[in-house]
């Protein structure tokens, strides 16, 4: 049907399908900034103007826009001429991997074009339906208020944040943590930070930047893996189990194989039988091995069946309907303490390195320190609990996606948003049976990540499907299939400890039953150590750590933000609390008289190690004060049925990485720019700080270093790496490179200015002579390249050893409704010890995420099945996460303390609040009730539960 239309401007005559989505058709017109989110209209990624007025475009029919007028972000402004509101998402870091920033500065432009003086419920109200799960949307809302007023004309106040104190107590000759980058870890100021007299500011690095990227993604010219249209292309769809556990008896696809339309169809029959990994491991062929491409085996609900490729996604969904599929159904198991029972069916008869398939047990971790038995016999008190927490999702906005296709060197391309581009490629290879320099892994901008990326899901299939068709294949998961795809495992928890009747600790134990779902992937890559390291926050002579992980027929269970660590620091932080209760003192005093402090050995190490910097005492100290703790602590506020609570929980994060291998390579232009590749740069902010370090080290500014990342034909590999940690991977080979490439151009421009390099200093891209003589870094590249016939250039390779350990106090103060068991939190406050700060903004950002990420999960976020394992969760109508009106008041403060063991002494941030806040809301919710709950979500059923057995007793 015909169909006419005013697009951003310009009128359009289109021959459009009835049944055609307006999210469809911008696509097909190469308006990629619309995202495609969740096909239900709450995720708000596909948002448009239509007649001036923000709707989700993925619910409406393309023929219902006849006759209006259409506006996309590409309308606001562009790069050479930004709207304010694109500048202002920028310059407060309301973007961080931007794929729901296109939606939300048309609905923010919508408000301002009918209230061009909002307060902040009316922004945060306007922003509601766009939902984002990296900011927190505390800075999006701040740059709406920000951009109204320069558009009334008014003049808005240099951007504060709250200050980056200094932190003294720290020790930096720590056993096994030696100074490594003693060349650029003096101790920052940075701008508009306060600190003390006498030390020494940067020029780029710890000042609150945004780079290049957040332009692109503000102006919708970030290109995201479904941001491309390829001639010829067909779309995939997987056809999956409804079964938790069955053998496949026999599968007819003849009558979708002859449908018109349809290329391929693939069933296990069809593709190599390679045990694979979809996780990647630090060694050579080692870890655990137990997935197959596609099995006569399925175990779970959503488990591959077969694939399929078609010239439009209608004709495969209608080729999915055609496969006969005849299934054996065996005994499925959907709980942890089940897959131990003894008569329990055994899910896995085939793979490697699983530790005892016959008991469905994927791996088994087992630490001790000291005599534990005997610390429990001479005990005063012995406090026991068990915590339960269930499957979660990361659910990002942007769904898995894969584009696959070969390029004009016949060489397989696979676009995707993995944050493990070099691991894709090897598995992509080793499924296929092919070399791997026949494959080229594109690594696009991902809508969000919190671990959900880091492993192969898609990509596998869509190159598959691509061989066998000789055509590109676009596959993509929708909304209902990510919420099955991967999740957090859920826990068991079992805490015991010793401690003597004035809070000291003697002994730690905890049991943990980790169910890692249908395939064994992150919850085995570290042997456990990331998960016990929460004992380390209490460190003590006697301790036990023993975690089973399990297979169930559930599905598989992904890394997600905050690791495994998040699952166990909640019942840790809890247990701290319920010891305080039952010795009789404050829950903060017990903290301060068992936690670490800086110089203390790891106790769980299995070489000498310790902690260089440790920022506790102060993020203790600036919650303690800001949650006026003592006051509130001891009386209860409110009228009877509304009950208020404060509480509080620490938590510390060791990105686990030792051993992992990064590299970067850097080249100096003519133009004395300079070209900066690495394997693998996390999200846009960490880019942007990551530039940062190297802009520093250099003596450029931050738009001279120009950062190109993920192709595997063009950049180092990375092995075993994670986002949380890129800052200390990619940082490392990035701070080593420049230190090379530096030294290079001091040579040059020594021999050019008749001076000793080591007398040389660059600043602002100059390199000056104590003689006052000076060139700039461009004469320097081409004097080089012409006269000397050489380009200044360098490659490094690093090997990562454990990086420092980052720490956080997180309070809360609650509201419970008695009659409802509606939980409210009114306030969150967040101290955190993050090293040194490359960019406070960005930082700060990141903080703010994981904050609206954990109190999601503690209170909202559950994955629901049924009892034959199908997901009741399909939606975002079923999994609610934290929108903008949801959120509490936030306070974020920056403690910054030193550790030379790291690029610029910086330490991570964007996941040790996350797995401090939920405990913090648990403890609150007891501290208002007089009663625990031990296990999440805290949703009005559960607390109505405890409230009414409370009042039994």
């Amino acid at each position: 049907m015909e169909l006419e239309l005013r697009i951003n401007g310009v009128v359009e005559s289109l021959d459009i399908a009835p049944n055609e989505s307006l999210l469809t058709l911008l696509h097909q017109q190469g308006y990629y900034s619309v995202k495609h989110g969740c096909e239900t209209g709450e995720c708000g990624a596909c948002t448009v103007l239509v007649d001036g007025i923000a709707r989700p475009s993925c619910v409406m029919l393309a023929a219902q826009a006849g006759g209006c007028t259409l506006t996309t972000v590409e309308y606001l402004g562009n790069a050479r001429k930004l709207h304010p509101l694109q500048d202002a998402f920028a310059e407060v870091g309301a973007i961080q991997c931007g794929f729901c920033t296109p939606g939300m500065l048309l609905s923010a432009y919508a408000l301002l074009q009918r209230n061009p003086q909002p307060d902040e419920q009316a922004v945060r109200d306007a922003l509601s339906g766009n939902l984002c799960r990296c900011t927190g949307y505390a800075k999006p809302v701040q740059a709406v208020l920000r951009a109204a007023a320069i558009l009334r004309g008014e003049t808005v106040n240099p951007l504060t944040y709250d200050s980056v104190q200094r932190h003294e107590e720290q020790l930096t000759n720590v056993a096994g943590n030696t100074a490594k980058f003693a060349t650029v870890t003096s101790p920052m100021t940075p701008v508009g930070a306060s600190g003390g007299s006498g030390r020494h500011a940067f020029q780029v690095v710890g000042n609150s930047l945004h780079g290049p990227a957040a332009i692109k993604l503000a102006t919708g010219k970030a290109a995201f893996t479904e941001d491309v249209m390829l001639a010829k292309g067909l779309h995939a769809r997987i056809l999956t189990s409804p079964h938790a556990h069955a053998l496949i008896r026999s599968i007819d696809i003849t009558a979708a194989k002859a449908l018109p339309g349809v290329h391929a169809v693939l069933t296990y029959q069809d593709v190599p039988r390679v045990l694979y990994s979809s996780v990647e491991r630090s060694t050579p062929g080692g870890g655990l091995r137990d997935q197959y491409c596609l099995d006569y085996t399925v175990r779970y609900v959503g488990d591959r069946v077969a694939a399929i490729a078609a010239e439009t996604a209608e004709i495969a969904e209608q080729a999915l309907r055609l496969i006969e599929v005849e299934y054996r159904q065996l005994p499925a198991i959907f709980d942890t303490r089940q897959a131990l029972e003894p008569n329990a069916p055994q899910l896995h008869q085939e793979g490697e390195g699983i530790s005892e398939p016959t008991r469905n047990l994927a791996a088994r971790i087992r630490i001790e320190r000291g005599d534990v038995e005997r610390a429990f016999a001479s005990a005063d008190l012995i406090v026991e609990g068990e915590y339960v927490l269930p499957q979660t999702q990361a659910a990002p906005l942007e769904n898995h996606s894969v584009v696959s296709y070969f390029d004009e060197d016949d060489a397989l391309v696979i676009r995707t948003g993995t944050q493990s581009p070099h691991h894709v490629q090897r598995t992509v290879a080793q499924v296929l049976g092919i070399p791997p320099r026949r494959i080229k892994v594109l690594k696009t901008n991902a809508g969000g990540d919190f671990g959900a990326k880091q492993e192969v899901v898609l990509e596998d299939i869509c190159a598959l499907l691509t061989v066998a068709t000789n055509r590109p294949v676009t596959l993509t998961y929708s909304r209902q299939e990510e919420l099955r795809s991967r999740v957090r495992h859920a826990h068991v928890v079992r805490m015991k400890t010793a401690v003597k009747r004035d809070g000291t600790i003697l002994a730690n134990q905890l049991i943990v039953l980790a169910n890692t779902g249908a395939y064994g992937t992150h919850p085995l890559t570290n042997g456990g150590t990331t998960t016990a390291e929460v004992l380390e926050l209490y460190p003590c002579a006697n301790i036990r750590f023993a975690a089973d992980v399990l297979y169930t027929n559930l599905p598989p269970a992904a890394v997600t933000a905050g690791y495994e660590m998040a699952q166990v620091a909640f019942a840790l932080e809890c247990h701290m609390d319920e010891i305080a209760k039952q010795c009789g003192v404050d829950a903060l005093a017990l903290r301060r008289k068992n936690w670490l402090k800086a110089g203390s050995q790891r106790v769980l190490a299995e070489t000498p190690s310790g902690f260089a910097s440790c920022g506790l005492s102060q993020c203790l100290q600036v919650v303690e004060e800001r949650l006026q703790w003592n006051a509130k602590r001891t009386h209860h506020n409110g009228n009877g049925r509304y009950l208020r609570g404060v509480g509080v929980a620490l938590s510390l994060y060791t990105p686990g990485v030792s051993g992992a291998t990064s590299g970067a390579f850097i080249k100096l232009n003519e133009d004395g720019s300079f070209d900066l590749s690495i394997g693998n740069g996390g999200t846009s902010d960490t880019q942007t700080m990551l530039t940062q370090m190297a802009a520093e080290i250099l003596g450029v500014a931050l738009g001279d270093v120009l950062l190109h990342i993920g192709a595997t034909d063009s950049s180092p590999a990375e092995i075993a790496t994670s986002s949380s940690a890129t800052l200390y991977t990619s940082g490392g080979a990035v701070v080593r490179a420049a230190e090379q490439i530096r030294r290079q151009v001091l040579v040059v421009a020594g021999r050019m200015l008749n001076t000793l390099p080591e007398a040389l200093s660059i600043q602002a891209g100059i390199v000056s002579a104590p003689s006052k003589k000076s060139i700039s870094i461009a004469q320097i590249a081409q004097y080089a390249l012409r006269a000397e016939q050489h380009q200044i250039m360098t490659t490094i390779t690093w090997k990562s050893q454990l990086p420092p350990t980052s720490f956080a106090a997180q309070g809360v103060e609650v509201e419970v409704d008695t009659e409802t068991g509606m939980l409210r939190v009114l306030k969150t406050i967040c101290a955190v010890d993050g090293g040194q700060f490359i960019n406070p903004m960005l930082s700060e950002g990141q903080i703010q995420g994981s904050i609206a990420q954990a109190l999601g999960a503690g209170i909202f976020e559950e994955v629901l099945y049924d009892q034959k394992g199908t997901p009741l969760t399909k939606s975002f109508r079923d999994y609610h996460i934290y929108n903008a009106l949801d959120m509490p008041e936030m306070h974020t403060t920056l403690i910054e303390t030193s550790d030379s063991s790291v690029p610029f002494g910086t330490k991570s941030v964007s996941e040790v609040v996350f797995n401090g806040i939920a405990p913090a809301v648990a403890n609150a919710v007891a501290n208002a009730l007089g009663t625990r709950i031990r296990h999440l979500p805290m949703t009005p059923e559960r607390i109505l539960r405890a409230i009414h057995a409370q009042n039994k007793k």
